[in-house]
């Protein structure tokens, strides 16, 4: 017997020995912190606010009046700031607390009860976490960005206490429900097996259907169809549409949880997508209008970013390059003849960019993910893509339908309270000094 064959027998001896703890084990497997996932989760988070503010704030600043640009910077701002604390009070609680409703998180992690530097959440792999207070904070990011989006449709003259209140009642009654329903194990439509790996209804559908609304309620600006409303600066807004693409791998990739080959996947989709949805974007407006322009390339960007939120982690890059270039000539329609039709004033294209967008996507997810076509396989009960087509289609018509009848009813509860439309002189003589007293420029 050689040293070789003699070492194998002491190996499987103490192998053997260690049968019964490595079968405790299996069956119940130590958590693991990955200092690589905590890092990614840590940047993704910062990723995340950097689209809100400045990227955001600058894409939208720049598409309004120079007499409201700051008016939109601090109707951004405070937005964020207000949703992060009422993220950490209640909003955690009301998404992922822990409860077993399929609407609701339920009161168990109210002010953030029982969260420690010890305590930790789930990853999409068995046995690895992550801090709680990372994915707390990851998740307060897209809470504080989504009604955020909604001052596209109501920019140049809400009245700024009505949006602070009706924006904390959104989140509570519309945002933590459908973030729960989404994204929680307990959730009605995670239940359902639809996909949505980075918020195309948490996020997307759900702000543009809630700024739609708005639109509708608040009604049109004056001298809309009038007078000369194109944006001040579109340096500004394409500077803030190259922030809101870069922090966008924050929003998507970090979906993902862990720095692994899925993130990656999310990460050059979110690349693709995009870039084919500006050069989508931008050839049907050069057909239709003879010239393809800096803002058609901007909208482009973003249609092509919300377009692949929800598949970014199940589509393969062909896949998501046939997304971005189907999804501008479906947003540049709404934006350009629907509006034109319906005269709504939705004034920088919440609804026809992120609402349409997200729609468009959510349920071409449920076709791009087929193995075939390069996805990473359905989901959904039955495993076909009817099944997953279903479920995409039902989670787009519950977040419609929640968002857009909830949001009717807190318009008119914030109205009742506070208004929320400035008077005719204040709107004329623009937000940044009635609202604000003081402006963007100085002569």
């Amino acid at each position: 017997m050689n040293k070789f064959t003699k070492l194998a027998g002491i190996a499987a001896l103490l192998a053997l020995a260690g049968l019964p703890a490595l079968a405790q084990d299996a069956a119940a497997p130590a958590e693991v912190i990955d200092k690589g996932d905590v890092a990614w989760m840590m940047t993704s988070s910062l990723l995340v606010l950097f689209m809100i503010i400045p990227g955001l704030a600058l894409f939208y600043g720049g598409l309004v009046r120079a007499k409201n640009m700051l008016s939109v910077l601090m109707q951004t701002t405070i937005i964020a700031s207000v949703v992060m604390i009422v993220w950490v009070l209640w909003g955690y609680s009301f998404a992922f607390g822990g409860g077993t409703s399929p609407f609701w998180g339920g009161l168990g992690k109210l002010f953030l009860a029982g969260v420690t530097m010890d305590s930790t959440a789930a990853t999409f792999t068995d046995g690895v976490v992550l801090p709680e207070y990372v994915f707390i904070a990851f998740q307060m990011t897209f809470a504080a960005i989504t009604p955020a989006l909604i001052v596209g449709a109501f920019a140049e003259r809400a009245k700024f206490t009505g949006i602070v209140l009706f924006v904390i009642l959104w989140v509570t009654f519309i945002y933590f429900p459908i973030a729960h329903m989404v994204w929680d194990g307990a959730g009605l439509i995670f239940n359902w097996g639809a996909i949505d790996f980075a918020g195309g209804t948490v996020v997307h559908i759900n702000a543009g259907i809630a700024g739609l609304m708005w639109a509708l309620v608040l009604g049109p600006r004056i001298g809309f169809g009038k007078e000369n409303m194109a944006p001040h600066s579109m340096t500004l807004t394409m500077a803030g549409a190259a922030m809101l693409w870069v922090g966008w791998f924050g929003f998507n990739a970090g979906s993902n949880l862990e720095a692994t080959s899925n993130a990656t996947l999310a990460m050059l989709n979110t690349f693709v997508a995009t870039a084919a949805a500006v050069v989508s974007w931008s050839l049907v407006e050069g057909l239709a209008r003879g010239k393809a322009s800096g803002l058609g390339a901007a909208s482009g960007m973003v249609a092509g970013l919300v377009a692949i939120t929800p598949a970014c982690g199940t589509t393969g890059p062909v896949g998501a390059i046939v997304l971005g270039l189907i999804v501008s000539p479906i947003c540049f329609f709404f934006v350009t003849t629907i509006k034109s039709k319906f005269k709504y004033d939705d004034s920088l294209d919440a609804f026809g960019v992120h609402g349409v967008g997200g729609i468009v996507g959510a349920i071409a997810t449920g076709v791009l993910c087929a193995p075939a076509l390069g996805g990473t396989g359905f989901v959904a009960e039955g495993g076909t893509m009817a099944a997953q087509l279903a479920a995409q289609i039902k989670a787009v018509l519950v977040t419609l339908v929640w968002s857009g009848v909830g949001t009717v009813v807190l318009i008119y509860i914030t109205k009742g309270i506070t208004g929320i439309r400035v008077t005719v002189d204040e709107e004329r003589q623009g937000l940044d000094l009635t609202s604000h007293g003081e402006t963007a420029y100085h002569s």
